[in-house]
């Protein structure tokens, strides 16, 4: 016990020494200017050596004025600082310079690609809700797929109520009064039903999907036409293809109607277009970074033979590219709303992308002329590929 006693006593002891040798170090830190005047780390109490603590990492000599405040929050909104102006004209002018340093190691001095990416997608996004620019939400729908659907959840509804009645009324535990009740909901129940089947008889649009034969006339009448209008020596070649292929055609679309997914996204952007437009938009904000993994592998393919270029710097070649190709679309369209002359947006639409990835494809890997030349044909037709897949992905996303 004494033992315990004395060691306690010790500690205390070791505690009043470490205070008075630290000169109060209990008391608040100092400022000069606005900023502590502190000796050693604020955040892990290491001795100061420069401008940051070697330890942790964190800056010495930290700020305490509303100045500084909102310099860091501009920072950490709009990354505006010292790195976004190193970056940004070299990303317009030299992309190949900025990936080929970032590669090499020179990071601190550049805005990372991701989150520049991020930072482009976020500000395209911004100013598109307050200029109102969004996909349009108020399309109409098919009337006759809605009506349809809806007649066929109230005769699915009905026949449950019909099964549920049904059951009740052969139960022999309940009462007379509720069995003759259940009797009446049951005839009201076959009534409705009974509406129901004469609406679809005389209501075509109403009649089940499921259970119609594609239309044949309407093609037969075509080609019936378009041969009255054809040389009767070509008249039999060219209803008998056009009938071949119509016919390949309806199969075709029958077959793949009747996967149950792509069935599903049928019907869902028949009924209501305006609502996956919206989804559609909305996925492509939040999963515009799939873009990245989508374009990686078709860049690596371009550079399969060339061992000294590793994925690392496709991704930071893509992700660089799709960056200034984001903040590119947002100019775009600004100087369209700014009331820029039409042909000159349309000039800097076709004729800039196409320039500035030659640019970045010959700087990035160190390329002759014919080397980028050839790279970029390409890799536009790698583009339309990829931008295809990412829509079929947002499509696929917007159905659940």
């Amino acid at each position: 016990m004494s033992d315990i006693v004395e060691g306690l006593g010790t500690a205390v002891e070791g505690g009043l020494f470490a205070k008075a040798v630290s000169g109060g170090a209990g008391k608040p830190t100092p400022l000069e200017r606005g900023h502590f005047a502190e000796g050693s780390c604020l955040n892990c109490g290491t001795a100061l050596i420069g401008a940051h603590c070697h330890a942790c990492g964190q800056q010495a000599h930290l700020h305490r004025t509303l100045g500084a405040f909102m310099h860091d929050l501009l920072h950490g909104a709009l990354h505006f600082d010292g790195k976004t102006w190193r970056t940004l004209p070299l990303l317009i002018a030299k992309p190949g310079e900025l990936t080929r340093r970032y590669i090499d190691g020179e990071r601190k001095r550049f805005v990372s690609p991701m989150a520049l990416f991020l930072f482009s997608i976020f500000l395209m996004f911004a100013v598109f809700q307050i200029a109102g620019i969004s996909a349009p939400t108020d399309m109409a729908g098919d009337a006759d797929t809605q009506l349809n659907e809806l007649a066929s959840e109230k005769e699915t509804a009905l026949l449950e109520r019909r099964e549920v009645l049904s059951d009740r009324i052969d139960d022999p535990e309940i009462s007379d009064t509720r069995r003759d009740r259940a009797r009446e909901s049951l005839a009201d129940v076959e009534r409705q039903l009974d509406a129901l089947v004469m609406a679809r008889k005389e209501l075509p649009f109403l009649a089940d999907t499921t259970d119609r034969q594609p239309a044949t006339a309407a093609p037969s009448g075509i080609a019936t036409a378009a041969a009255a209008d054809t040389p009767a020596t070509d008249a039999p070649e060219v209803v008998a293809g056009d009938e071949a292929n119509l016919r390949e055609l309806e199969e075709w679309e029958t077959g793949l109607e009747q996967i149950s997914w792509v069935e599903a996204a049928v019907k869902k952007w028949r009924m209501n277009p305006g609502l996956m437009l919206y989804k559609l938009q909305t996925n492509f904000y939040k999963f515009s970074w799939l873009l990245i993994p989508l374009s990686i592998p078709f860049v690596w393919v371009l550079f399969a033979w060339k061992r000294r270029f590793r994925a690392y710097d496709h991704a930071i070649f893509v992700t660089y590219s799709l960056s200034f190709m984001t903040l590119l679309t947002l100019g775009v369209v600004l100087a369209g709303l700014a009331g820029a002359a039409t042909g000159a947006v349309a000039m800097v639409s076709v004729f800039v992308p196409p320039i500035h990835i030659y640019k970045h494809l010959r700087g990035t890997y160190g390329l002759s002329r014919f080397s980028a030349l050839w790279r970029l044909s390409v890799l536009i037709g790698a583009i339309v590929v990829i931008l295809g897949l990412f829509t079929a992905l947002l499509a696929l996303l917007g159905l659940y």
